[in-house]
């Protein structure tokens, strides 16, 4: 996420970055995001039900500006599986970065899956999210 973010303020990515929000207050990238400038936000997701959660986060996507329209959902560093209700309303409008070469190791612990298989090479792929987990389609 800080990579993106400075990018963005060197103009390699032509972006104008709204919110990065955590559902833990202890993130690093709250602290980043604000040397950076960009607004942050923590809604915390302990006790609380996917939808509920998803709920409050579309919500604070909203009052930032980020629409299914004119917006990108950008999970970097976010562990958190996001519902069915969320992906539908930002269809093709979130990626994910995931820490490992998809399709070989989806889910939870990517460099460790890779280090058990004995993978020779290894990287990161960002891929579109659907209704699947770490099953979106990769960008060309």
């Amino acid at each position: 996420m800080e990579a993106i973010l400075k990018a963005v303020r060197k103009k390699k990515i032509p972006a104008r970055p709204a919110l990065v929000l955590s559902n833990r207050p202890d993130a690093a990238g709250l602290v980043a995001a604000k040397k950076l400038g960009v607004n942050t936000i923590v809604i915390e997701s302990r006790g609380k039900s996917r939808t509920e959660y998803d709920r409050q986060v579309m919500d604070a996507l909203a009052k930032s500006g980020v629409t299914p329209e004119n917006g990108l959902v950008c999970l970097a560093g976010f562990m958190r599986i996001i519902g069915s209700q969320f992906v539908r309303r930002y269809k093709n409008r979130i990626l994910n970065i995931h820490p490992a070469l998809l399709p070989a190791f989806p889910g939870l612990d990517a460099q460790r899956q890779a280090l058990e298989y004995g993978a020779k090479y290894t990287g990161c792929t960002v891929h579109f999210v659907d209704a699947g987990v770490d099953t979106g389609l990769v960008p060309v």
